[in-house]
């Protein structure tokens, strides 16, 4: 079994998933991966209107990778969930 941590890359989310991640590490159980959802900075976006939450992604971004993390997934917004084995795959293809 591995305990997988998963977030949004916001401020409040990424601060509540590290202190779980301290909480299971005083309970001797280290977290495998964080996995980062709905991340528009994956979604490779060029959109002028979101610059100021892709600066927001970015700082969280660095706090994950810069320590928090060994591992770490990001999962890009998609405009529709991903369901099923084909939703999935098609995860893997972006």
């Amino acid at each position: 079994t591995h305990i997988i941590l998963v977030t949004l890359p916001e401020t409040t989310p990424v601060s509540q998933a590290a202190a779980l991640q301290e909480d299971l590490r005083r309970a001797h159980i280290e977290p495998h991966a964080w996995v980062v959802n709905k991340s528009i900075l994956a979604s490779h976006t060029h959109d002028p209107v979101l610059l100021a939450r892709l600066q927001g992604e970015r700082q969280q971004m660095a706090r994950i990778e810069g320590g928090l993390a060994k591992r770490t997934f990001v999962i890009p917004w998609t405009a529709k969930a991903p369901i099923g084995l084909d939703g999935l795959a098609q995860l893997l293809q972006t």
